[in-house]
């Protein structure tokens, strides 16, 4: 635990459950409430050959010496949700109580609505001209600078490449909003009928600008963020009386599995730094800490707020 990191002020039979803790923002939550002295369920998805790099995190939890549990199931399917609750309920005793339900499914399809309409770059070409070098060979070398971290030469390097081949339709809406937004209600509503949730419980989920902002390729994960903010309010509103508080979480582009499998992530991650107040990205331990900060008594009268997390990078107008 570090020199400056606060302990919670948790019971010891209640409990952190981490929907999608094998990696990303999930993971970063599970370790800083763990490093508290906090028991922690992790429910993650992940294919047997991706173990092998997750496992070690799970170990490092592991042995900070507290209550810690894993499932490798399926957290959006509703039977599966079932069966793999009634296992939490078992191994965390029949006084266990949860305290914080963190959401951080990150499945969802990642493709254009439409063909893109490709624009021809002009910056490049007419740069190479002045300088009478070989356009293709100014962005061979403009590429190789921004992959070694000069932001600002983005609009000089090769245009982000989408599929042109299937683009989404009604089903893959469906499913991202499934996934990412609104399967939250249903272990919301299953923890509170089986009587599980600890007085005054917090329940976090995770947006992102993509919220209001509209990104290529992005546009099923976008309404599945819409769709996860309007479920916290309802959440907050008719599970507040029960002592229940639920937020979320609006986290800056933060370098993640999900953010890179985004066609473009690079650019996006790049834009991000030029106009950030602090420089640099978000990373998954900013937002851990402020779910931690939430889930103290202090933050108790905090409910249906969406809380952006992002050293100001939503208000600056300015870039680098």
């Amino acid at each position: 635990m570090g020199a400056n990191e606060i302990k919670a002020s948790f019971a010891s039979n209640e409990w952190v459950l981490i929907l999608g803790g094998s990696s990303g923002f999930g993971l970063a939550t599970a370790k800083r409430f763990a490093r508290a002295g906090n028991n922690v369920v992790i429910v993650h998805r992940d294919r047997r050959g991706a173990m092998a790099a997750i496992e070690p995190h799970f170990e490092e939890i592991k042995a900070l010496g507290h209550g810690f549990h894993t499932w490798n199931a399926d957290a959006i399917e509703a039977a599966s949700r079932t069966e793999t609750l009634g296992e939490i309920v078992k191994a965390i005793g029949p006084k266990g109580r949860i305290k914080v339900l963190l959401h951080s499914i990150a499945f969802g399809n990642l493709k254009l609505i439409a063909p893109e309409k490709v624009e021809t770059r002009t910056a490049g070409p007419n740069l190479a001209q002045r300088l009478g070098v070989d356009p293709a060979k100014l962005t061979e070398v403009a590429d190789a600078l921004f992959e070694a971290g000069e932001d600002g030469l983005h609009p000089l390097t090769s245009a982000p490449t989408f599929p042109d081949k299937s683009y989404l339709d009604e089903e893959d809406f469906g499913r991202t909003i499934l996934a990412m937004g609104t399967s939250l209600l249903g272990w919301t509503q299953e923890i509170f009928t089986r009587g599980i949730f600890a007085d005054d419980a917090r329940i976090f989920g995770l947006t992102s600008e993509g919220n209001t902002v509209a990104w290529k390729g992005y546009a099923a994960v976008s309404a599945a963020k819409v769709s996860l903010e309007a479920l916290s309010r309802s959440i907050a509103l008719e599970f507040g009386p029960y002592g229940i508080r639920c937020n979320v979480i609006q986290a800056g582009v933060t370098n993640t599995p999900a953010l890179r499998a985004i066609p473009g992530s690079d650019q996006l991650k790049s834009q991000a730094r030029l106009r950030n107040p602090g420089g640099r990205l978000t990373t998954p331990e900013d937002v851990a800490g402020v779910i931690f900060l939430l889930s103290q008594r202090e933050a108790s009268w905090i409910n249906g707020e969406v809380i952006r997390v992002d050293g100001g990078e939503h208000i600056s107008g300015s870039t680098k």
